[in-house]
């Protein structure tokens, strides 16, 4: 990690007071809340945005799930997708989208609702804008409320994707690199993986 992991003597008061929530709440201080600690007023604020859309969104959890990583995927963010990758295939996500989503190919789902979701998650971060089609689509399945918890899930989960590569936390060495592309904090060509 690029910055200095904070120990209990090195926190101020509310930092420790954070710390000792996110432990409460998450069963430890990991991952990005080593850095967003550093700013301990976003901290807090990006903690109960995370909670919100992990825990209590009127998305299913599938979905929530998923949302997490398309925007890890798309920030190539490899720490949250291996936090996150077999619990969304335990939640339902079939393993075979999520590894076409790992390879940047089309994902195929069992149910029409997560198409629906999928290509308004995908249209929104790719393309930066929603086709009337695709919206209506996915309106149908999830009202407002759905189509509002998804692009806060999406903001929160790229948020957290660019935080994880800038401050390059922990890559768990313990896993896999999850995408053919990316390698440490950097980007591969057929041209540079035989020389790595």
């Amino acid at each position: 990690m690029r910055l200095p992991i904070l120990g209990p003597d090195d926190m101020n008061e509310r930092q420790r007071e954070i710390a000792g929530r996110i432990a409460g709440r998450r069963g430890a201080v990991r991952g990005p809340f080593r850095v967003w600690l550093q700013s301990p007023e976003l901290c807090d604020r990006v903690e109960s945005l995370g909670a919100f859309v992990r825990f209590e969104s009127s998305l299913p959890l599938r979905l929530r799930e998923l949302s997490l990583l398309m925007a890890a995927r798309h920030w190539d963010a490899q720490y949250s997708w291996n936090a996150h990758v077999d619990k969304a295939v335990e939640s339902g996500i079939p393993a075979e989208a999520v590894q076409a989503i790992a390879e940047r190919r089309e994902p195929v789902f069992d149910r029409e609702e997560d198409t629906a979701f999928y290509r308004f998650c995908h249209e929104i971060l790719e393309e930066h804008f929603v086709r009337d089609e695709t919206f209506h689509e996915a309106e149908k399945h999830f009202g407002a409320q759905g189509l509002v918890d998804a692009v806060g899930s999406l903001g929160n989960f790229s948020m957290l994707g660019m935080c994880l590569n800038a401050f390059q936390v922990d890559l768990q060495p313990d896993r896999t690199p999850p995408f053919p592309d990316i390698r440490g904090y950097g980007r591969v060509t057929p041209d540079t993986e035989g020389s790595r």
